[in-house]
């Protein structure tokens, strides 16, 4: 069994600095990178970089940036066979500033990210058919996620939903009724369900908030605070790890990929989230996106020191 994200690829151009710019305000930054990103590249490579098989569905531009992308997919051993280089549009990118204590804002332009739809999801049928886990983010047309949905979840997979970036309405109760798992941050939780979680019991309100519109299993993240998950049969909290954050850019992607590979491996859901959490927090520790993303070993290492 595989694990299919359909979702975003972009081109990252991040610059580093002491600290974020005021509205109107220049600053001298430190130094910039242009790599990979994108929430559903980020989550397919770190999936794949924990060993499990990934196939990523999506689209690039026919431009330079779209041919880096591939390039560094490849590097990545995720399989491009499930993107298609569309002529008709520019390549995504996203323009992200970080300082010094590892906080960041990013600027999304989704380019051939908002060009995918049905025909993408049929070409990746049979893919979608033999998937155990189903990555979503809301990078990509909803319609044509929730069409993928339908498929992987009708032929007994589960499908993991980050709401991110999260309309500032939400999102209607039959939206997440056709997924399994939803694994919003602190402020797409507010975005959900009105209530912003800073404590483990505020977490365990919004969870139960988020069940009540459908969702089967809701994981809220509090960032370096730690995850509360729960579902019908278990609940609880993972306290954060302790690591030397650098950049939390690719943080929840990571988590988002490690949760998939752990649920992909038959694990239940309070192991799931630990492993998932020691993903996220290990991937703080480096400069990038999918970059960051670390190896079965590395995770493994961090769970047994904590």
């Amino acid at each position: 069994m595989s694990i299919v994200v359909l979702g975003s690829i972009n081109i990252d151009l991040t610059t580093y600095g002491a600290r974020l710019p005021r509205p109107g305000e220049t600053l001298h930054g430190d130094r910039y990178a242009i790599r990979l990103g994108g929430k559903g590249c980020n989550q397919a490579v770190a999936a794949s970089r924990l060993g499990a098989a990934t196939v990523l569905v999506g689209r690039v531009g026919a431009d330079a940036f779209g041919k880096q992308a591939l390039a560094e997919l490849e590097a990545f051993d995720v399989p491009t066979s499930g993107v298609l280089v569309d002529d008709t549009v520019e390549t995504g990118i996203a323009v992200i500033g970080v300082d010094r204590q590892a906080q960041n804002c990013i600027t999304v332009i989704g380019g051939a990210n908002m060009a995918i739809d049905g025909s993408d999801v049929e070409r990746a049928r049979p893919t979608l058919e033999a998937a155990s886990v189903l990555l979503l983010q809301l990078e990509t047309p909803l319609s044509a996620g929730l069409a993928a949905a339908d498929i992987v979840r009708k032929a007994g997979g589960r499908v993991v939903l980050d709401p991110a970036p999260a309309p500032a309405d939400g999102l209607p109760a039959d939206v997440l009724a056709r997924v399994d798992l939803v694994t919003p941050n602190e402020t797409e939780t507010e975005l959900l369900v009105g209530l912003r979680p800073t404590n483990p019991e505020e977490a365990a309100q919004a969870a139960t908030l988020l069940r009540q519109k459908g969702v089967a299993a809701a994981v809220v993240k509090l960032g370096a605070a730690g995850v509360y998950y729960q579902d019908a049969e278990s609940e609880g909290f993972v306290s954060p790890f302790k690591v030397s954050s650098i950049d939390s850019v690719a943080a929840g992607d990571c988590f988002n990929g490690g949760l998939a590979y752990a649920l992909n491996t038959g694990c239940p859901l309070g192991k799931a989230i630990r492993f998932a959490a020691a993903c996220g927090a290990l991937s703080t520790t480096r400069a990038g996106a999918s970059n960051s993303a670390p190896t079965r070993e590395e995770v493994e290492s961090l769970l047994r020191r904590m």
